[in-house]
C-alpha cells in the first residue's frame, strides 16, 4: 500500500525511526537531494547519442543518481557509510577528465546553451540548495561530496556544450560588449 497515513499530522519517520516534523531541515536536505535527482534524471533523458562521450556521461550519471539515493539514506539516519572519500575522489577524476578537454575558462559563465547544458545548470543550483540545507545534518564526507557534485555539473555543463558545438555565454559587467 502507498499510503500509510503516518504523516497527515505533519511528522515523518526517519530511517532511524525518530519521528520528525516534515520541515525538519533534514527532510529539507535529502528532499532537495530527491529533486535533484529527479533534475539529474530529466538530465539524462536530454543526452541520446551513440557517441562514446555521451556513453561515459550516461553511465557516469546513473552512479551519481545510485549515489544520490544513498545520500538521501544517510541524512535519514540510516545506519551504515552511504558516502566515502572514494566517491569525493571519483567526482574529482570525472572533472580532472572533463576539464582536460576544454578551453581556460576566463569568465564567469551564464547558464545558459542547448537544453542538455542549461539541465546541468539547474542540476548544479539544486545541489548548491541541498548542500546548504545539510549544514546541520550531513557528515563532512557527504557535504564535501556535494561540493564537488555541484562543480561536477558546472563542468559537465561545459563539456556538453563543447561536444555539441555551442558557443558560451559569458557574463558582461553591467551591459559591457
Amino acid at each position: 500500500m502507498i499510503y500509510t497515513k503516518t504523516g497527515d499530522k505533519g511528522e515523518t519517520s526517519l530511517a532511524s525511526g525518530r519521528r520528525v516534523r516534515k520541515d525538519d531541515v533534514r527532510i529539507e536536505a535529502y528532499g532537495t537531494v530527491d529533486e535533484l535527482n529527479s533534475w539529474v534524471g530529466l538530465l539524462r533523458a536530454g543526452i541520446q547519442s551513440t557517441d562514446r562521450s555521451a556513453d561515459r556521461v550516461q553511465t557516469a550519471l546513473e552512479w551519481v543518481q545510485n549515489k544520490l539515493f544513498n545520500l538521501g539514506a544517510a541524512l535519514s539516519e540510516a545506519p551504515g557509510e552511504w558516502i566515502a572519500d572514494a566517491d569525493v575522489k571519483q567526482l574529482e577524476a570525472w572533472i580532472d577528465a572533463m576539464q582536460a578537454e576544454l578551453p581556460h575558462q576566463t569568465a564567469f559563465l551564464l547558464p545558459a546553451g542547448g537544453e542538455a547544458v542549461c539541465r546541468c545548470h539547474v542540476c548544479r543550483t539544486v545541489c548548491r540548495r541541498a548542500e546548504r540545507l545539510m549544514l546541520d545534518c550531513g557528515s563532512e564526507t557527504e557535504r564535501k561530496w556535494v561540493n564537488r557534485l555541484s562543480d561536477y555539473f558546472f563542468v559537465l555543463s561545459r563539456y556538453i556544450g563543447a561536444l555539441n558545438g555551442e558557443k558560451e555565454s559569458f557574463w558582461k559587467k553591467n551591459g559591457e560588449k
